[in-house]
């Protein structure tokens, strides 16, 4: 019982201090020990705790602007030059040849990711391929400053020093296209209709020249401008290897949108005549074709089992 009215009583005073053996009072042991703690004493927890209990230190300083402007700069270029080498890059429209769908210094931006993946071209897309023949022989390159030449090579001005083609693909692998006196231009019999042509010209030309029947190799394409009599296109080059066609290895890609300058934003869509039924007749025989060829044998061999029966 002693003891219960220590601790009950300890630090209310001396006024109830139980007595030890000789009338001496007993020693407060338990209030020596555990010395009590002022809210002055107590250590600053709350600051701890804001900082998750760790220790406050200095901070680390951040870096200036300016010191972390060519990291920024150089990511840019690295992130420029792999969308220009795998998605798509700007082209400058050089000539007239693609009036008036494209004017004169027009930039186009080119779908390259596509072909990456086995796509090629198809019927009256517009595309831009290096020159498969000599083609731009004799046709001034312009010479870019050193600037420009950077630039243009991560991708962020149109490529300067290439010499690439832009032209509208009319006909494709396997397919016979025919032009014969002004027009229309015909694919696989089909007559187009061709709004997109320059006001003024005709959908095939008048001279010897440009007068034609042939079938389109596979693996290439047929390619002619939509300003028709001021267009050198594979009408022209007849007498090089593929008659005149582009092989498919060539094109970069396809134009999709006209991005500069702002007041002829467009896009590049292919022409309605271009899904007329019947114009791919040429590019769907193969396939029944080989279609025909696996069903012959099973029909032969029914045909013997019948006999036998």
């Amino acid at each position: 019982m002693g003891d219960v009215a220590v601790g009950a009583q300890e630090g209310h005073g001396d006024a109830e201090r139980p007595q030890g053996p000789e009338g001496t009072t007993a020693p407060q042991v338990a209030s020596q020990a555990v010395p009590q703690v002022t809210p002055e004493a107590a250590p600053d927890e709350t600051a701890d705790a804001g900082t998750g209990g760790e220790a406050a230190g200095p901070r680390p300083r951040q870096r200036s602007f300016w010191k972390e402007l060519p990291l920024l700069v150089g990511i840019a270029l690295i992130l420029a030059l792999l969308i220009k080498t795998f998605l798509v890059q700007a082209f400058s429209i050089p000539s007239d040849s693609m009036q008036n769908t494209l004017q004169r210094g027009d930039r186009v931006l080119v779908d390259k990711l596509t072909p990456w993946f086995g796509s090629e071209p198809e019927r009256g897309e517009v595309v831009v391929f290096h020159d498969p023949g000599n083609w731009l022989e004799g046709e001034p390159t312009p010479q870019p400053n050193a600037v420009q030449k950077v630039l243009s090579f991560v991708g962020l001005m149109p490529s300067a020093e290439e010499k690439d083609l832009i032209k509208r693909v009319v006909a494709v692998g396997g397919d016979t296209v025919e032009c014969k006196g002004t027009g229309p231009l015909k694919v696989n019999g089909k007559a187009l209709d061709e709004p997109y042509v320059f006001a003024g010209n005709t959908p095939c030309s008048a001279d010897q020249e440009s007068q034609f029947k042939l079938t389109v190799p596979k693996g290439r394409i047929w390619v002619m401008g939509d300003h028709r009599q001021n267009s050198a296109d594979s009408r022209y080059h007849r007498d090089q290897p593929g008659g005149g066609s582009v092989p498919v290895d060539k094109v970069v890609g396809r134009a999709l949108v006209v991005a500069w300058p702002v007041n002829r934003w467009d896009s590049l869509p292919v022409p309605s005549t271009f899904e007329q039924p019947g114009i791919g007749t040429a590019a769907s025989a193969a396939p029944a074709a080989l279609g025909l060829l696996g069903a012959a044998p099973v029909v032969l061999l029914r045909r013997r089992r019948r006999a036998r029966r």
